[in-house]
């Protein structure tokens, strides 16, 4: 089966999907829509397909469509392709609310079609191992997560396109899915609604009226882990995901791609206190050979194959395929897409609620960075005591 695809929108991220599906040896590139022809155009050319300005004429021949767009306009645009029959797959994050998603869940249930998300985070090599080592039992019974992506994005900085200043958190907002979802995947969703929580810090000043540039959420999974991931602006950058089991321990950096396992105790003598920075060492220089092994092959070899081991847009586009032909599952499920908004609406809240007690506070007279505030009130409260 070739599956005739388009993608829709011609903005930067658009080229990782247009490459994937140039490259898969069972997807024709059918189209590349953009409502600005000229970018239309421009695209179409640079992969050497066809340019148009409206989706919906091309839906009777399509299997597929990617949709790159602003992340305002994905409900409408996957709700008329799945309506159409045609499978998505749909650039993070999915939509804007929760409701959406769950409604797009519904949709493609109904219609019997596939439907996808870009979480390509999850998608790594190392990423990918680590999952595999969880899914497999090597770390016993999962008892912890805790991630953190610091570096991300100030929310005043545009990457994107100005239309991430119409989010809460600017553009810091924009890249918060990818901390989000990597927890999910890595460490499980959350047992229900009840077990998330939220907190964010405006650490900062902006022109902007933005609401945060900090977050942080944590929830017990299903499986009964604490999950946490800690999501930072404006400092050096960091991805490390610490993940706890009852058998064993891994340390994943995703910068490097290393993965360092615990497997025994280190805290019995001096000497295994010295050999667990040895350890910590050693597997930092297998992981920068093994990767380095990678790049080699893949500049030498540009087959799919190598394609989808290296690149997670490709692997991702590579699983959905075959779920399209119906010999597997989707790669990420609109289920974990919906955590990944209720997780954003969740930390929108925290904001709202913060700021609101910030207005409260002012309205009161009561300065939220006066400490003497507090020992006022608590003298106040001795006396009528």
């Amino acid at each position: 089966m070739v599956v005739q695809t388009a993608v829709v929108g011609a903005g930067t991220v658009s080229r990782s999907h247009l490459a994937g599906v140039r490259k898969h040896p069972d997807m024709e590139l059918v189209a590349v829509c953009d409502l600005d022809e000229q970018r239309a155009r421009e695209r179409a050319r640079e992969f050497g397909t066809m340019a148009v300005t409206d989706y919906t004429e091309l839906l009777d021949e399509l299997d597929c469509v990617h949709v790159c767009t602003p992340v305002q306009t994905h409900f409408e645009i996957a709700k008329r392709a799945i309506e159409a029959g045609v499978a998505v797959v749909i650039e993070k994050p999915s939509t804007v609310t929760a409701e959406e998603v769950e409604k797009l869940e519904e949709l493609a249930t109904e219609h019997d079609v596939p439907a996808t998300v870009i979480h390509n985070h999850l998608f790594y090599p190392a990423v990918r191992k680590v999952r595999r080592m969880i899914d497999d039992g090597e770390l016993g019974e999962i008892r912890s997560v805790n991630t953190l992506y610091a570096g991300l994005t100030p929310p005043d900085m545009v990457n994107r396109g100005s239309w991430v200043f119409e989010l809460p958190g600017g553009e810091f907002e924009e890249g918060l899915p990818h901390p989000i979802y990597s927890l999910l995947g890595i460490g499980g969703l959350p047992a229900s609604e009840a077990d998330l929580s939220a907190q964010t810090v405006l650490s900062r000043e902006y022109d902007d009226d933005f609401s945060y540039d900090q977050a942080q959420v944590q929830y017990v999974s299903r499986d009964g882990a604490l999950c946490n991931v800690t999501m930072l602006s404006g400092t050096l950058s960091q991805r490390l995901h610490v993940v706890t089991g009852s058998e064993q321990s891994v340390i994943l950096d995703e910068i490097n791609q290393s993965i360092y396992q615990i497997d025994e105790e280190y805290t019995n003598s001096v000497v295994t206190r010295s050999k667990k920075g040895f350890d910590l060492s050693a597997a930092q220089l297998r992981s920068t050979l093994e990767n380095a092994k990678s790049v080699a092959v893949s500049r030498f070899d540009d087959s799919w194959e190598t394609e989808a081991k290296t690149d997670s847009h490709s692997a991702i586009i590579g699983e959905f395929v075959e779920a399209i032909e119906g010999d597997g599952e989707v790669p990420v499920s609109l289920e974990q897409s919906r955590w990944t908004i209720r997780v954003l609406e969740e930390i929108r809240e925290s904001a709202r609620r913060r700021v609101g007690d910030l207005e409260k506070m002012a309205s009161d007279g009561t300065d939220a960075a006066d400490p003497q505030a507090d020992v006022d009130a608590e003298a106040t409260v001795d006396a009528e005591l």
